[in-house]
């Protein structure tokens, strides 16, 4: 209990503070502007070295969600779509519980050419009871969605961004940690990571811890208040040179 009233004293002043680098800000109650997202100052490929997306990359996790075991395959293809002018790269991701696919969606990033990796959007389909559910499905510029960055160029302890916004639907927000040591997942012991806590007003009591890794991206995730929900990267493909 009392690390829980730790973590949840620190959310305040941390996701209230300035953000970091051009992360989209706001003095309007309506929510962040859109920041000016210029195609010119956006490179082909994303290869922010803690968020690398090399087409043909696959990350397998696997973890716990409502209880059940979950395997997550994510991967990059080797396709890109036009958001507000840029190509994004477009990943897949599949979520499975026992085999039966739970939710399947596609995002969109771009990195821009100081090497901030932008999230621009996703399509994401849940399938719960029977029911088919597109909640959560955003793209920047449609209905007053705005981008946000989902990893910085330079991560820096103490960092705060928005990685998404719109009002009521996505609200992501996240701060760095830490950087620097070790981190042991099924995949094996991994070195030079970069640690990071995640927030939404839409969940405020939900707090989610990332670990990332320099050169492979995200090793792990695991909720530290809230529902338990965790994935380990057990699995990592990487397309032939």
């Amino acid at each position: 209990m009392m690390r829980r009233a730790v973590v949840l004293g620190l959310i305040g002043p941390l996701v209230a503070g300035t953000l970091a680098l051009a992360s989209p800000r706001s003095s309007s109650p309506a929510g962040p502007r859109e920041p000016a997202i210029d195609p010119a100052n956006f490179v082909r490929r994303v290869t922010n070295p803690f968020f690398p997306l090399a087409p043909g990359t696959l990350w397998v996790y696997r973890g716990l969600k409502d209880g059940a075991t979950q395997i997550d395959r994510v991967f990059v293809t080797h396709h890109t779509s036009a958001i507000v002018g840029n190509n994004a790269t477009v990943v897949r991701d599949v979520a499975t519980q026992h085999g039966r696919v739970i939710e399947r969606t596609f995002d969109w990033y771009a990195q821009d050419k100081q090497g901030n990796v932008w999230y621009l959007g996703e399509d994401t389909t849940s399938f719960e009871n029977g029911n088919v559910s597109k909640e959560g499905s955003w793209e920047t510029g449609v209905h007053g969605a705005v981008p946000g960055i989902v990893m910085e160029a330079d991560p820096r302890v103490a960092d705060g961004y928005r990685q998404e916004f719109w009002r009521g639907h996505a609200e992501d927000q996240a701060w760095v940690l830490a950087r620097g040591g070790s981190i042991h997942v099924p995949l094996g012991t991994l070195h030079r990571v970069l640690k990071t806590m995640e927030w939404t007003p839409l969940e405020p009591n939900v707090i989610d811890k990332k670990v990332y890794v320099r050169g492979i991206g995200l090793a792990s995730e695991k909720s530290q208040t809230g529902p338990l929900e965790t994935a380990l990267l057990v699995g990592l493909h990487r397309p032939h040179a």
